[in-house]
C-alpha cells in the first residue's frame, strides 16, 4: 500500500509547507507546524446538504438595509451579559475551556430555557443520550421539547440540520466531528477547519444560532488552528478552578456585542448559578484589616468589580530578590517597583515581592498599577490601609498617575457597596459630588503615598 503524502500546516495562520521547520514561515510563531495527511482533490460539497451552498448576489452596501440585530435570551443573565444581551440568529459561538469546567453543563441549561421558545437541538460527539439525560435529571431540568443526536459524521449532522430546521443548535464538541471527504483524524487540524467552516456556513445560511464547544490546550488556548476562532462570531472562555465553586465566563471576541464582559456563576447541585453580586466574590473578609491589602475597581467589559489587591513583601535570602503575581502581569510588577524606588523612594531590590488578585480573577488593565503600589508599600510599613479605602489608576514610568476609562461608573460601584474614601487620577475626578465618597485626586505616586499617610494618621 503507497504511503499517504503529508504536508505541514501552521496551527497559528493556516499557512501550509512541504518540510517541517521550527518556524513558521507565513506567521513567524515558533513549533506550531503540524503534519497534516494531503487530502485528494475532489468535491467536498458532495452529499444531500450539496444544495445548501448558494451563490450570493453582489449588492451595493448603500443598498443594504441597516437594522438592529434581533436577540433572544438564554434565561441565564450571566450568560446572556457576556452574549453582549443574547443569542442572534445565524451567530456562531464558541465556547471552551478546562474539562470538567461546566461548558456542557451551561449549554444544557440554555436549551432547557430555549426550548420553550425555539425549536432546539443538540449534538453530543463525547457523551451518549442516557449520560445526557442523567445529568438533566440531576439538574432537575425541563427536558421537553429538547432534541438531542449523538452522531460525530459532518455529513449525517447537516443533513440533520436540513431536514428538521432547528433554530439552536450546540455542538458539543467540534474536535469529535469528521467529514467523509477528508481522510484524517478526527481533531485534526484539517478535520477541525473543515468542519467549522461547513457548519458556520449552514448557519450563516439557514439562519441557525449554531453554538461550537472546543477544547484547550494545557496552555488553555483553544485546541486546532487558530483560524477556528476567525471563523466563528464570538469566543468565549470558561475560566476558574475546578476545584472552586465559582467560575468566569469572559468573551474574548463579540461581533455583535463588546468584548472583555465577565460572567459569574456559582457552581451548585442543581448546575451553573449566577452571581448577582460577583464583587464579594473577590473581597475578603477579615475581622480586622490586615498590612498589605488594596481594594480597587476594574472594569470587565461593561460591568465594574471591586478587587482585593493583596501584597506579601519579605526580606530576601538569596540573590535575587523573588518577584511573583498571580492574577497580574508579573513584567508590570518589576516596572511598578522601579518606579516605587525612582519617584517615591520605597526600595525593594532586597525584598521578596509577591502579589496576588483574590478570588482567581485575571486583571489585564494597568488601572491595577495604583493599588499594587499601594499595597506593597502598606506591607513594607506593616501597617494597613483604611478598611473603607478603595483605589484606582495607571502609574507610568515618569511617576504620574493617568486616568482609568469609566472612571464615574467605578466610583458609583464603590460607594454602591459601601466605601467612603476614594484614591484616584487627578483627571478622573468627578465634577459633580457622589454622596457618601470622599475623593483623593493624585497626579503623582509620591503625593500619593504622602497622602495615604495622612489618612493613616487621620484615621
Amino acid at each position: 500500500m503507497a504511503k499517504a503524502k503529508t504536508n505541514y500546516t501552521c496551527t497559528e495562520c493556516g499557512g501550509i509547507v512541504n518540510k517541517w521547520a521550527g518556524q513558521c514561515p507565513s506567521c513567524g510563531q515558533w513549533n506550531t507546524l503540524v503534519e497534516t495527511v494531503i487530502e485528494a482533490a475532489g468535491n467536498r460539497f458532495s452529499g444531500k446538504h450539496q444544495s445548501l451552498a448558494q451563490t450570493a448576489p453582489v449588492l451595493n452596501l448603500s443598498d443594504i438595509e441597516a437594522s438592529d440585530v434581533p436577540r433572544f435570551g438564554t434565561g441565564i443573565e450571566e450568560f446572556d451579559r457576556v452574549l453582549g444581551g443574547g443569542l442572534v440568529p445565524g451567530g456562531v459561538v464558541l465556547i471552551g475551556g478546562d474539562p470538567g469546567i461546566g461548558k456542557s453543563t451551561l449549554l444544557l441549561q440554555a436549551l432547557s430555557n430555549l426550548a420553550k421558545i425555539k425549536k432546539v437541538l443538540y449534538v453530543s460527539g463525547e457523551e451518549s443520550g442516557a449520560q445526557i439525560a442523567l445529568r438533566a435529571n440531576r439538574l432537575g431540568l425541563d427536558t421537553k421539547g429538547l432534541a438531542l443526536q449523538a452522531e460525530i459524521q459532518l455529513e449525517k449532522i447537516l443533513n440533520t440540520l436540513s431536514d428538521h430546521k432547528p433554530q439552536v443548535v450546540v455542538i458539543d464538541s467540534i474536535q469529535t466531528l469528521y467529514s467523509d471527504a477528508l481522510s484524517s483524524a478526527p481533531g485534526s487540524v484539517a478535520q477541525v477547519r473543515e468542519c467549522a467552516a461547513q457548519l458556520t456556513r449552514v448557519a450563516k445560511t439557514m439562519d441557525i444560532t449554531m453554538i461550537l464547544v472546543g477544547h484547550v490546550t494545557k496552555e488553555g488556548a483553544l485546541a486546532g488552528p487558530r483560524v477556528l476562532e476567525h471563523i466563528v462570531d464570538t469566543v468565549l472562555y470558561f475560566e476558574g478552578d475546578t476545584h472552586s465553586s465559582f467560575r468566569l465566563v469572559r468573551a474574548i471576541k463579540n461581533r455583535f456585542g463588546a468584548v472583555n464582559e465577565l460572567g459569574v456563576f456559582a457552581m451548585s447541585e442543581r448546575g451553573l448559578r449566577g452571581v448577582s453580586n460577583p464583587s464579594a466574590l473577590f473581597l475578603s473578609q477579615h475581622d480586622a484589616q490586615v498590612a498589605g491589602s488594596c481594594v480597587m475597581v476594574t472594569q470587565e467589559g461593561t460591568r465594574p468589580l471591586l478587587v482585593e489587591i493583596q501584597a506579601l513583601v519579605d526580606s530576601s535570602h538569596a540573590p535575587n530578590a523573588r518577584r511573583l503575581s498571580v492574577g497580574l502581569e508579573q513584567n508590570r510588577l518589576a516596572m511598578l517597583l522601579a518606579v516605587l524606588h525612582r519617584h517615591a523612594g520605597v526600595a525593594a531590590f532586597d525584598q521578596d515581592v509577591f502579589i496576588n488578585a483574590v478570588g482567581g480573577v485575571k486583571i489585564a488593565e494597568p488601572a491595577a498599577d495604583l493599588a499594587v503600589l499601594l499595597a506593597i508599600n502598606s506591607s513594607m510599613r506593616n501597617k494597613p490601609l483604611p478598611r473603607s479605602l478603595v483605589v484606582f489608576g495607571e502609574v507610568g514610568l515618569a511617576g504620574e498617575i493617568r486616568p482609568a476609562p469609566r472612571g464615574q461608573e467605578r466610583l458609583k460601584e464603590a460607594a454602591k457597596l459601601g466605601f467612603t474614601i476614594a484614591m484616584i487620577p487627578k483627571a478622573n475626578a468627578p465634577k459633580q459630588k457622589i454622596e457618601g465618597l470622599t475623593i483623593i485626586a493624585v497626579d503623582r505616586i509620591d503625593e500619593a503615598m504622602s497622602k495615604i499617610r495622612d489618612v493613616d494618621d487621620a484615621n
